[in-house]
Protein backbone atom coordinates (compact mmCIF):
# COMPACT_ATOMS: atom_id res chain seq x y z
CA UNK A 1 0.00 0.00 0.00
CA UNK A 2 1.08 3.47 -0.35
CA UNK A 3 1.16 7.00 0.82
CA UNK A 4 -1.46 8.82 -0.26
CA UNK A 5 0.84 12.17 0.42
CA UNK A 6 3.05 10.16 -2.50
CA UNK A 7 2.16 11.06 -6.45
CA UNK A 8 0.92 8.03 -8.43
CA UNK A 9 3.40 9.38 -10.72
CA UNK A 10 6.25 9.06 -7.79
CA UNK A 11 5.07 5.77 -6.65
CA UNK A 12 5.19 4.18 -10.14
CA UNK A 13 8.96 4.69 -10.38
CA UNK A 14 9.84 3.84 -7.26
CA UNK A 15 12.11 0.92 -7.00
CA UNK A 16 10.73 -1.82 -3.95
CA UNK A 17 13.63 -4.64 -4.57
CA UNK A 18 17.41 -4.73 -4.20
CA UNK A 19 19.83 -3.30 -6.14
CA UNK A 20 22.73 -5.93 -7.76
CA UNK A 21 25.15 -5.13 -10.71
CA UNK A 22 22.72 -2.60 -12.05
CA UNK A 23 19.29 -4.77 -11.86
CA UNK A 24 16.65 -4.50 -9.07
CA UNK A 25 15.04 -7.66 -8.45
CA UNK A 26 13.34 -9.31 -5.41
CA UNK A 27 15.29 -10.81 -2.57
CA UNK A 28 15.75 -14.68 -1.96
CA UNK A 29 12.57 -16.98 -1.92
CA UNK A 30 10.98 -13.40 -2.48
CA UNK A 31 10.79 -11.90 1.44
CA UNK A 32 9.80 -8.75 2.11
CA UNK A 33 9.14 -6.37 4.81
CA UNK A 34 6.70 -3.81 5.46
CA UNK A 35 7.72 0.11 5.61
CA UNK A 36 5.68 1.94 8.15
CA UNK A 37 4.15 5.53 8.23
CA UNK A 38 5.22 6.70 11.47
CA UNK A 39 2.45 9.52 11.55
CA UNK A 40 -0.49 7.17 10.29
CA UNK A 41 0.95 3.46 11.53
CA UNK A 42 -0.02 2.61 8.53
CA UNK A 43 1.96 0.21 5.83
CA UNK A 44 3.81 2.46 2.84
CA UNK A 45 5.55 -0.34 0.76
CA UNK A 46 6.76 -3.81 0.62
CA UNK A 47 10.03 -4.03 0.45
CA UNK A 48 12.60 -6.89 -0.57
CA UNK A 49 14.02 -8.57 2.55
CA UNK A 50 17.95 -9.43 1.74
CA UNK A 51 19.14 -12.72 2.67
CA UNK A 52 23.22 -13.53 3.11
CA UNK A 53 23.17 -14.95 0.03
CA UNK A 54 21.63 -11.43 -1.53
CA UNK A 55 24.65 -9.45 0.65
CA UNK A 56 27.32 -11.84 -1.20
CA UNK A 57 26.23 -11.31 -4.90
CA UNK A 58 26.53 -7.67 -4.18
CA UNK A 59 29.90 -7.97 -2.86
CA UNK A 60 30.38 -9.86 -5.61
CA UNK A 61 28.98 -7.18 -7.72
CA UNK A 62 31.33 -4.33 -6.23
CA UNK A 63 34.40 -6.46 -6.61
CA UNK A 64 33.94 -7.20 -10.47
CA UNK A 65 33.13 -3.12 -10.95
CA UNK A 66 36.45 -2.51 -8.70
CA UNK A 67 39.13 -2.52 -11.52
CA UNK A 68 37.51 -0.21 -14.01
CA UNK A 69 35.73 2.02 -11.39
CA UNK A 70 39.15 2.64 -10.01
CA UNK A 71 40.35 3.38 -13.91
CA UNK A 72 37.44 5.35 -14.83
CA UNK A 73 39.05 9.28 -15.03
CA UNK A 74 38.13 11.22 -11.73
CA UNK A 75 36.61 14.10 -14.19
CA UNK A 76 33.70 11.48 -15.41
CA UNK A 77 33.36 10.39 -11.61
CA UNK A 78 33.04 14.51 -10.71
CA UNK A 79 30.82 14.83 -13.86
CA UNK A 80 28.57 11.55 -12.53
CA UNK A 81 27.76 13.05 -8.96
CA UNK A 82 27.22 16.43 -10.64
CA UNK A 83 24.35 14.88 -12.81
CA UNK A 84 23.25 12.85 -9.72
CA UNK A 85 23.35 16.12 -7.95
CA UNK A 86 21.33 17.57 -10.48
CA UNK A 87 18.84 15.47 -10.97
CA UNK A 88 17.89 15.18 -7.04
CA UNK A 89 17.66 18.78 -6.61
CA UNK A 90 15.10 19.28 -9.78
CA UNK A 91 13.23 16.54 -8.17
CA UNK A 92 13.51 18.13 -4.19
CA UNK A 93 10.10 17.87 -3.96
CA UNK A 94 8.80 14.34 -4.54
CA UNK A 95 12.15 13.41 -2.77
CA UNK A 96 11.13 15.14 0.32
CA UNK A 97 7.23 13.90 -0.13
CA UNK A 98 9.23 10.33 0.76
CA UNK A 99 11.07 11.50 3.42
CA UNK A 100 8.57 12.78 5.20
CA UNK A 101 6.23 9.47 4.26
CA UNK A 102 8.64 7.23 5.62
CA UNK A 103 10.62 9.13 8.04
CA UNK A 104 7.63 11.63 9.86
CA UNK A 105 10.00 15.07 9.27
CA UNK A 106 7.86 18.09 7.97
CA UNK A 107 8.05 18.57 4.66
CA UNK A 108 10.10 21.68 5.22
CA UNK A 109 12.66 20.16 6.78
CA UNK A 110 12.73 17.31 4.59
CA UNK A 111 13.23 19.79 1.99
CA UNK A 112 16.17 21.00 3.49
CA UNK A 113 17.64 17.80 3.88
CA UNK A 114 17.15 16.80 0.25
CA UNK A 115 19.33 20.11 -0.45
CA UNK A 116 21.67 19.36 2.50
CA UNK A 117 22.05 15.71 1.55
CA UNK A 118 22.70 16.30 -2.50
CA UNK A 119 25.10 18.67 -1.50
CA UNK A 120 27.28 15.99 -0.67
CA UNK A 121 27.18 14.77 -3.92
CA UNK A 122 28.12 18.43 -5.50
CA UNK A 123 30.80 18.66 -2.61
CA UNK A 124 32.81 15.46 -4.16
CA UNK A 125 32.03 15.95 -7.81
CA UNK A 126 34.16 18.82 -7.23
CA UNK A 127 36.41 17.15 -4.88
CA UNK A 128 36.90 14.10 -7.27
CA UNK A 129 39.74 15.60 -9.10
CA UNK A 130 41.60 16.72 -6.44
CA UNK A 131 43.23 13.57 -4.96
CA UNK A 132 46.80 15.52 -3.97
CA UNK A 133 49.82 13.25 -4.13
CA UNK A 134 53.60 14.57 -3.92
CA UNK A 135 56.90 13.67 -5.39
CA UNK A 136 60.27 15.07 -3.70
CA UNK A 137 63.70 14.07 -3.58
CA UNK A 138 65.02 12.00 0.07
CA UNK A 139 66.23 14.52 2.38
CA UNK A 140 69.57 11.59 1.73
CA UNK A 141 69.47 12.75 -2.22
CA UNK A 142 69.53 9.51 -2.90
CA UNK A 143 66.82 8.90 -4.52
CA UNK A 144 63.18 10.09 -5.26
CA UNK A 145 59.82 9.73 -2.88
CA UNK A 146 56.52 9.41 -5.04
CA UNK A 147 53.23 9.37 -2.38
CA UNK A 148 50.15 8.43 -4.02
CA UNK A 149 46.65 7.66 -3.40
CA UNK A 150 44.30 5.34 -4.77
CA UNK A 151 41.12 3.66 -3.79
CA UNK A 152 40.67 1.23 -1.02
CA UNK A 153 38.83 -0.87 -2.67
CA UNK A 154 34.82 -2.28 -2.48
CA UNK A 155 32.95 -1.14 1.02
CA UNK A 156 29.80 -1.49 2.54
CA UNK A 157 27.69 1.56 3.41
CA UNK A 158 25.77 0.91 6.57
CA UNK A 159 23.28 3.80 7.09
CA UNK A 160 21.00 4.92 9.50
CA UNK A 161 16.80 6.00 9.58
CA UNK A 162 16.72 9.24 10.88
CA UNK A 163 18.11 11.32 7.67
CA UNK A 164 17.80 9.05 4.86
CA UNK A 165 19.35 11.05 1.95
CA UNK A 166 21.66 12.85 3.72
CA UNK A 167 23.39 9.83 5.59
CA UNK A 168 23.39 8.02 2.03
CA UNK A 169 25.12 10.50 0.40
CA UNK A 170 27.46 11.18 3.03
CA UNK A 171 28.68 8.16 2.20
CA UNK A 172 28.21 7.37 -1.60
CA UNK A 173 29.73 10.90 -2.63
CA UNK A 174 33.03 10.42 -1.23
CA UNK A 175 33.33 6.74 -1.59
CA UNK A 176 32.43 7.12 -5.55
CA UNK A 177 34.68 10.29 -6.35
CA UNK A 178 37.72 7.98 -4.49
CA UNK A 179 36.55 5.55 -7.36
CA UNK A 180 35.13 2.58 -4.59
CA UNK A 181 32.01 0.87 -5.91
CA UNK A 182 29.45 0.10 -2.76
CA UNK A 183 27.33 -2.32 -1.23
CA UNK A 184 24.77 -0.34 0.71
CA UNK A 185 22.43 -0.99 3.78
CA UNK A 186 19.65 1.24 3.91
CA UNK A 187 18.09 1.06 7.66
CA UNK A 188 15.04 -0.70 7.34
CA UNK A 189 12.99 2.13 9.03
CA UNK A 190 13.74 4.33 6.36
CA UNK A 191 14.98 2.65 3.11
CA UNK A 192 12.93 3.59 0.23
CA UNK A 193 15.05 7.33 -0.08
CA UNK A 194 18.21 5.93 -0.33
CA UNK A 195 16.88 3.10 -2.69
CA UNK A 196 15.74 6.21 -5.06
CA UNK A 197 19.09 7.57 -4.59
CA UNK A 198 20.43 4.59 -5.99
CA UNK A 199 17.94 4.46 -8.71
CA UNK A 200 19.19 7.38 -9.75
CA UNK A 201 22.61 6.54 -9.91
CA UNK A 202 22.08 3.53 -11.33
CA UNK A 203 20.60 5.32 -14.60
CA UNK A 204 23.25 7.49 -15.11
CA UNK A 205 25.99 4.89 -14.55
CA UNK A 206 23.67 2.91 -17.56
CA UNK A 207 23.60 5.99 -19.94
CA UNK A 208 27.13 6.87 -19.79
CA UNK A 209 28.14 3.38 -20.18
CA UNK A 210 30.03 2.84 -16.55
CA UNK A 211 30.30 -0.19 -14.82
CA UNK A 212 26.97 -1.84 -13.68
CA UNK A 213 28.14 -3.38 -10.03
CA UNK A 214 29.17 0.44 -8.83
CA UNK A 215 26.30 0.70 -6.60
CA UNK A 216 24.74 -1.74 -5.32
CA UNK A 217 21.94 -1.93 -2.47
CA UNK A 218 20.43 -4.80 -0.22
CA UNK A 219 17.91 -4.00 2.67
CA UNK A 220 16.66 -5.63 5.32
CA UNK A 221 15.54 -6.54 8.54
CA UNK A 222 18.28 -9.13 9.46
CA UNK A 223 21.00 -6.79 9.30
CA UNK A 224 23.93 -8.58 11.51
CA UNK A 225 22.58 -12.09 9.05
CA UNK A 226 23.68 -9.70 6.00
CA UNK A 227 26.88 -7.89 7.23
CA UNK A 228 28.80 -10.69 9.34
CA UNK A 229 29.51 -12.64 5.84
CA UNK A 230 30.22 -9.54 4.41
CA UNK A 231 33.35 -8.33 7.11
CA UNK A 232 34.65 -11.89 6.98
CA UNK A 233 34.89 -11.65 2.90
CA UNK A 234 37.95 -10.72 2.23
CA UNK A 235 37.28 -8.98 -0.92
CA UNK A 236 35.70 -6.11 1.28
CA UNK A 237 38.08 -3.33 2.23
CA UNK A 238 36.20 -0.82 3.59
CA UNK A 239 33.24 -0.39 6.57
CA UNK A 240 31.68 2.63 7.15
CA UNK A 241 28.48 2.77 9.26
CA UNK A 242 26.59 5.37 11.24
CA UNK A 243 24.42 4.48 14.54
CA UNK A 244 24.44 3.71 17.66
CA UNK A 245 27.85 3.15 19.74
CA UNK A 246 26.97 -0.71 20.86
CA UNK A 247 26.37 -1.76 17.27
CA UNK A 248 29.09 -0.02 16.69
CA UNK A 249 31.22 -1.72 18.66
CA UNK A 250 30.05 -4.99 17.33
CA UNK A 251 30.66 -3.79 13.67
CA UNK A 252 34.29 -3.13 14.61
CA UNK A 253 34.92 -6.02 16.13
CA UNK A 254 33.90 -8.17 12.97
CA UNK A 255 35.65 -6.05 10.88
CA UNK A 256 39.16 -6.58 12.88
CA UNK A 257 39.53 -10.29 11.36
CA UNK A 258 39.85 -8.58 7.95
CA UNK A 259 41.97 -5.61 9.60
CA UNK A 260 39.32 -3.49 7.27
CA UNK A 261 39.61 0.58 6.87
CA UNK A 262 36.53 0.95 9.54
CA UNK A 263 34.52 4.64 9.69
CA UNK A 264 32.10 4.74 12.67
CA UNK A 265 29.74 7.67 13.35
CA UNK A 266 28.48 6.67 16.38
CA UNK A 267 26.19 8.09 19.59
CA UNK A 268 26.17 11.36 20.87
CA UNK A 269 24.88 13.08 23.97
CA UNK A 270 25.33 16.45 23.07
CA UNK A 271 26.03 19.77 25.62
CA UNK A 272 24.40 23.03 24.80
CA UNK A 273 26.30 25.53 27.07
CA UNK A 274 24.55 28.55 28.23
CA UNK A 275 26.94 31.09 29.97
CA UNK A 276 25.86 33.88 32.47
CA UNK A 277 26.85 36.36 29.68
CA UNK A 278 24.93 34.64 27.09
CA UNK A 279 22.34 36.86 24.60
CA UNK A 280 19.33 34.30 25.77
CA UNK A 281 17.37 35.41 22.29
CA UNK A 282 20.09 33.63 20.63
CA UNK A 283 20.56 31.05 22.62
CA UNK A 284 16.86 29.69 22.84
CA UNK A 285 16.80 30.21 18.81
CA UNK A 286 19.75 27.93 18.53
CA UNK A 287 18.15 25.32 21.09
CA UNK A 288 15.39 25.26 19.26
CA UNK A 289 17.57 24.21 15.74
CA UNK A 290 20.17 22.25 18.19
CA UNK A 291 17.12 20.69 19.90
CA UNK A 292 14.28 19.99 17.87
CA UNK A 293 15.87 19.12 14.15
CA UNK A 294 14.36 16.21 12.87
CA UNK A 295 12.21 16.06 16.72
CA UNK A 296 15.70 15.84 18.16
CA UNK A 297 16.30 12.10 16.26
CA UNK A 298 19.81 13.20 15.65
CA UNK A 299 23.26 12.11 16.54
CA UNK A 300 23.98 15.98 16.89
CA UNK A 301 21.00 16.98 19.03
CA UNK A 302 21.54 19.21 21.38
CA UNK A 303 20.77 16.26 24.80
CA UNK A 304 21.79 18.56 27.83
CA UNK A 305 21.19 21.53 28.52
CA UNK A 306 23.68 23.26 30.91
CA UNK A 307 22.82 26.86 31.82
CA UNK A 308 24.43 29.23 34.12
CA UNK A 309 21.94 29.25 37.66
CA UNK A 310 21.73 32.60 36.76
CA UNK A 311 20.04 32.49 33.77
CA UNK A 312 18.73 28.76 34.21
CA UNK A 313 15.18 29.73 34.88
CA UNK A 314 14.56 32.48 32.31
CA UNK A 315 15.80 30.31 29.87
CA UNK A 316 13.78 27.13 30.74
CA UNK A 317 10.82 29.50 30.90
CA UNK A 318 11.38 31.13 27.58
CA UNK A 319 12.36 27.99 26.03
CA UNK A 320 8.82 26.23 27.35
CA UNK A 321 7.01 29.13 25.65
CA UNK A 322 8.60 28.07 22.39
CA UNK A 323 8.30 24.79 22.61
CA UNK A 324 4.37 24.98 23.65
CA UNK A 325 3.71 27.17 20.38
CA UNK A 326 5.07 24.46 17.97
CA UNK A 327 2.71 22.47 16.03
CA UNK A 328 2.54 18.77 16.29
CA UNK A 329 0.98 16.72 13.44
CA UNK A 330 1.66 14.34 10.64
CA UNK A 331 4.86 16.23 8.49
CA UNK A 332 3.14 16.32 5.37
CA UNK A 333 0.03 18.33 6.77
CA UNK A 334 0.56 22.22 6.46
CA UNK A 335 2.33 24.17 9.47
CA UNK A 336 2.94 21.17 10.61
CA UNK A 337 6.72 22.09 13.02
CA UNK A 338 7.17 18.72 14.51
CA UNK A 339 6.33 15.49 13.35
CA UNK A 340 6.53 12.07 14.69
CA UNK A 341 9.16 9.89 16.59
CA UNK A 342 10.56 7.01 14.29
CA UNK A 343 8.74 3.79 15.73
CA UNK A 344 6.41 3.06 18.99
CA UNK A 345 9.59 1.81 21.25
CA UNK A 346 11.14 5.40 20.42
CA UNK A 347 7.87 7.09 22.39
CA UNK A 348 8.08 4.53 25.37
CA UNK A 349 11.61 5.23 25.59
CA UNK A 350 11.47 9.30 25.72
CA UNK A 351 8.45 8.77 28.18
CA UNK A 352 10.45 6.49 30.32
CA UNK A 353 13.36 9.68 30.54
CA UNK A 354 11.08 12.21 31.26
CA UNK A 355 8.92 10.11 34.08
CA UNK A 356 12.55 9.28 35.12
CA UNK A 357 13.32 12.87 35.93
CA UNK A 358 10.02 14.20 36.85
CA UNK A 359 10.78 11.42 39.97
CA UNK A 360 14.14 12.50 40.35
CA UNK A 361 12.40 16.16 41.51
CA UNK A 362 12.18 17.83 38.02
CA UNK A 363 9.80 20.18 36.81
CA UNK A 364 7.67 19.82 33.74
CA UNK A 365 7.54 23.17 32.20
CA UNK A 366 6.41 21.78 28.58
CA UNK A 367 4.63 18.75 27.37
CA UNK A 368 5.83 15.42 29.01
CA UNK A 369 3.28 13.29 27.84
CA UNK A 370 2.13 11.02 24.49
CA UNK A 371 -1.24 12.86 22.60
CA UNK A 372 -3.80 10.49 21.96
CA UNK A 373 -4.35 9.02 18.68
CA UNK A 374 -2.71 7.31 16.02
CA UNK A 375 1.10 7.85 15.09
CA UNK A 376 4.17 7.85 16.85
CA UNK A 377 3.88 11.31 18.66
CA UNK A 378 5.46 13.28 21.89
CA UNK A 379 4.85 16.20 22.65
CA UNK A 380 7.92 18.62 23.11
CA UNK A 381 8.99 18.99 26.78
CA UNK A 382 10.96 20.80 28.77
CA UNK A 383 12.38 19.62 32.24
CA UNK A 384 14.08 22.45 34.38
CA UNK A 385 15.92 21.59 37.64
CA UNK A 386 16.81 18.69 36.43
CA UNK A 387 19.71 16.51 38.05
CA UNK A 388 23.13 15.66 37.04
CA UNK A 389 22.44 11.99 37.33
CA UNK A 390 18.91 11.97 35.75
CA UNK A 391 18.77 9.38 32.79
CA UNK A 392 17.51 11.88 30.53
CA UNK A 393 20.82 13.37 31.24
CA UNK A 394 23.41 10.54 30.67
CA UNK A 395 21.09 8.77 27.65
CA UNK A 396 20.88 9.70 24.52
CA UNK A 397 17.11 11.03 24.50
CA UNK A 398 16.66 10.45 20.78
CA UNK A 399 13.44 12.58 20.98
CA UNK A 400 12.26 16.43 21.56
CA UNK A 401 12.81 16.77 25.42
CA UNK A 402 15.00 18.92 26.89
CA UNK A 403 16.47 18.99 30.28
CA UNK A 404 17.70 22.16 31.82
CA UNK A 405 21.10 21.46 34.34
CA UNK A 406 22.63 24.46 36.09
CA UNK A 407 25.46 25.15 36.84
CA UNK A 408 27.43 27.38 39.21
CA UNK A 409 30.60 28.58 37.28
CA UNK A 410 32.53 28.02 34.30
CA UNK A 411 34.87 25.28 35.94
CA UNK A 412 31.62 23.41 36.43
CA UNK A 413 30.35 24.03 32.78
CA UNK A 414 33.31 22.71 31.03
CA UNK A 415 33.28 19.42 33.68
CA UNK A 416 29.21 18.81 33.35
CA UNK A 417 29.99 19.21 29.44
CA UNK A 418 32.74 16.33 29.44
CA UNK A 419 30.80 14.31 31.73
CA UNK A 420 30.11 11.85 29.11
CA UNK A 421 31.98 9.08 27.03
CA UNK A 422 30.45 10.19 24.20
CA UNK A 423 32.03 13.50 21.95
CA UNK A 424 30.72 14.04 19.00
CA UNK A 425 28.95 17.49 18.91
CA UNK A 426 28.12 20.62 21.31
CA UNK A 427 27.13 23.99 21.78
CA UNK A 428 28.25 26.63 23.72
CA UNK A 429 26.37 30.11 23.82
CA UNK A 430 28.26 33.39 25.56
CA UNK A 431 29.25 37.34 24.73
CA UNK A 432 32.49 36.78 25.96
CA UNK A 433 35.46 35.66 23.34
CA UNK A 434 37.56 34.03 26.19
CA UNK A 435 35.19 31.98 27.34
CA UNK A 436 34.39 30.91 23.35
CA UNK A 437 37.98 30.15 23.14
CA UNK A 438 37.60 28.05 25.89
CA UNK A 439 34.57 26.29 25.10
CA UNK A 440 35.89 25.41 21.90
CA UNK A 441 39.28 23.99 23.42
CA UNK A 442 38.12 22.13 26.30
CA UNK A 443 35.11 21.20 25.67
CA UNK A 444 35.53 17.46 24.24
CA UNK A 445 33.95 17.08 21.08
CA UNK A 446 34.46 16.56 17.61
CA UNK A 447 32.31 19.58 16.07
CA UNK A 448 31.65 22.35 18.36
CA UNK A 449 29.17 25.53 17.71
CA UNK A 450 29.82 28.54 19.58
CA UNK A 451 26.68 31.38 18.96
CA UNK A 452 25.16 28.55 16.61
CA UNK A 453 23.01 25.65 17.14
CA UNK A 454 23.44 23.54 13.73
CA UNK A 455 26.96 22.62 12.79
CA UNK A 456 26.62 20.21 9.83
CA UNK A 457 28.24 21.35 6.06
CA UNK A 458 29.01 19.42 3.18
CA UNK A 459 32.25 20.67 3.20
CA UNK A 460 33.44 20.40 7.07
CA UNK A 461 34.47 17.16 8.71
CA UNK A 462 31.41 15.90 10.80
CA UNK A 463 32.47 12.90 13.36
CA UNK A 464 33.19 12.69 17.07
CA UNK A 465 35.69 12.18 20.00
CA UNK A 466 35.61 8.86 22.46
CA UNK A 467 32.59 6.74 22.26
CA UNK A 468 31.52 8.69 19.42
CA UNK A 469 33.21 6.66 16.37
CA UNK A 470 36.68 7.09 14.24
CA UNK A 471 37.03 9.04 11.07
CA UNK A 472 35.31 11.72 9.90
CA UNK A 473 32.68 12.45 7.21
CA UNK A 474 32.81 15.70 5.30
CA UNK A 475 34.79 17.95 3.89
CA UNK A 476 38.55 16.66 1.97
CA UNK A 477 38.24 14.43 5.42
CA UNK A 478 35.49 12.71 3.96
CA UNK A 479 37.46 11.65 0.45
CA UNK A 480 40.67 10.75 2.71
CA UNK A 481 38.54 7.75 4.22
CA UNK A 482 38.26 6.16 0.62
CA UNK A 483 42.10 6.24 -0.25
CA UNK A 484 45.05 4.74 0.97
CA UNK A 485 48.38 5.99 0.57
CA UNK A 486 51.15 4.27 -1.80
CA UNK A 487 54.79 5.57 -1.06
CA UNK A 488 57.21 4.45 -3.85
CA UNK A 489 61.15 5.07 -3.38
CA UNK A 490 62.26 5.92 -7.19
Amino acid sequence: MTATTLSPAVVAHLPTGMLVDGHWGPATGGRTFEVVDPATEQVLFDVADASPEDGRRALAAAAAAAPAWRATAPRERSELLRAVYDRLVNRADDVAALITAECGKPLAEARAEVLYGADFLRWYAEQAVRTDGLMRTAPAGTNRQLVHRRPVGPALLITPWNFPIAMATRKIGPALAAGCPVVIKPAHLTPMTTMLVAEVIRSELADRGLPTGVVNVVPTVSASDLTTPLLADPRLRKLSFTGSTAVGRTLLERASGQVLNASMELGGNAPFVVFADADLDAAVEGAMVAKLRNGGQSCVAANRFLVHDSVAREFARRLAQRFDELHVGPGAREGVQLGPLIESAAVDKVDELVADAADGGAQVLAGGRRPDGPGYFYEPTVLAGVGPDARAVAEEIFGPVAPVVAFADDDEAIELANATEYGLAAYAYTRSLDRAVRAAEEIEAGMIGINRGMVSDASAPFGGLKQSGLGREGGEAGLEEYLETVYVAL
